[in-house]
Order: C-alpha cells, then sequence, then structure tokens
C-alpha cells in the first residue's frame, strides 16, 4: 500500500515525496522509461512544483530518475549491460559478506527467516505482485542485515534501486518466482547449517536469475 503524506487529522507530511516517487517506481507504478511530467505529480502527490522538483533532482542523483535537457524527468531503464553490471556490483557486496551473515545469525534470526520466506512463499498463489514484491524486499533486508554493517545494507539497497524491480520485471517466468521461493528456505537452512560456499551459490543463482527455471 502506498504511504499517505498526511497525518490522519489532515496535518503536515508524514513522507517525503522523494519517497512517495521511489515507492510508485519501484512497484511498477510508475514504469521504467515513462516520462514524469511535474504537473501530474503536484496532482498525484499533492505537492508543490518546487517540492517535486527537488524529489525529481534527488532521484537523478540516485540515477533511478534520468533527466533529459529541455524535456524533462523520465523513469531510468537501464540497458542490458547496465543492468548486468550493477547486478555483479551487489553480487560482490553480499558474497563479501556472507561468512558474517552466517557468524551473526541466532536462532531467533533463522525463525525470523523462515516466517519471511513462508510469507513470500504464501503469496505466490494469494496475494497481488505488489505485495509478492515487498514480501521478497522483506527477507533479503533481513538476511543481509545480519552482516552487522547498516552502511553497506544502505548501499545495496540503492543499488537494488538502480535497476527495475517493479514486480512486472522482478521474474521473468513463474517458474522463476517459485524458484526464488525455495532459494529462500535454502539460504535459511545454510544458517542453520553453517554452509558458507552453498550459501554464496545461492546468492550468486539468487541475484543472477540463473538456474534451471530461469529465462535465457
Amino acid at each position: 500500500m502506498k504511504p499517505d503524506r498526511r497525518d490522519e487529522a489532515g496535518g503536515d507530511n508524514t513522507v517525503d515525496v522523494t519517497d512517495l516517487i521511489l515507492h510508485d517506481i519501484q512497484t511498477g507504478l510508475l514504469a521504467p522509461g515513462s516520462w514524469l511530467k511535474q504537473i501530474d505529480l503536484e496532482k498525484r502527490y499533492g505537492c508543490a512544483r518546487p517540492e517535486i522538483r527537488r524529489a525529481l533532482d534527488r532521484l537523478t542523483q540516485k540515477r533511478i530518475v534520468e533527466h533529459v535537457p529541455n524535456r524533462g524527468y523520465h523513469v531510468f531503464e537501464p540497458d542490458g549491460d547496465q543492468a548486468r553490471q550493477v547486478s555483479e556490483v551487489r553480487l560482490l557486496l553480499e558474497l563479501g559478506v556472507a561468512g558474517r551473515i552466517i557468524d551473526n545469525a541466532s536462532a531467533a534470526d533463522i525463525t525470523a527467516l523462515n516466517s519471511l520466506a513462508d510469507q513470500f512463499d504464501r503469496l505466490i498463489m494469494s496475494g497481488t505482485t505488489i505485495e509478492l514484491y515487498e514480501a521478497n524486499l522483506a527477507f533479503h533486508h533481513r538476511l543481509l542485515s545480519l552482516c552487522g554493517n547498516a552502511e553497506l545494507v544502505k548501499v545495496v539497497t540503492e543499488i537494488r534501486q538502480r535497476t527495475s524491480s517493479a514486480p512486472v520485471s522482478q521474474w521473468t517466468t513463474r517458474a522463476r518466482i517459485q524458484q526464488s521461493s525455495l532459494e529462500h528456505y535454502d539460504m535459511v537452512r545454510c544458517l542453520e547449517m553453517r554452509d558458507m560456499d552453498r550459501l554464496k551459490a545461492l546468492i550468486t543463482q539468487h541475484i543472477m536469475q540463473s538456474g534451471p527455471d530461469a529465462s535465457a
């Protein structure tokens, strides 16, 4: 559900409009490549033009939005090589802390991750694509947070935002969604077994969307 900009009493903004635009990009409501007309965004989010402009400039700095001089702003749409390179950067970072994730994982963490994996798995049949997408993010954020480095988690989050992560493009086939669910459970088992080599292999397969059920 999209966050509300106003409190219950109709008072000041509770969420920065930058986060609202980012949320709508990440959930596919503002599709990759689509033009972002400032007048439309003013109406959509109930903001003044300067606030919208600042939000678009912030998102441009993060390479989530692209500014074309004399034309305006559009949602960034990386080509195949850019998307692959961004995924490789994320892979290097996550593989680098796999051992710390295993070392720091407590029984409570493993239980919580199993619950998040269950939530994702249930949503394959009963949830919306946006709910599925957000459940996937929740699992991976909890897993990566076990590395104990909040700055690295923040960097990886920003890197994920630089590729097209909308639900319609997160998984290429239904088989890949189901494979992702199995990989979630396998990652949790790796924490239980303290199997770093297997965890690294799963992280690689998961990020690069490889494996028997991935499309070419």
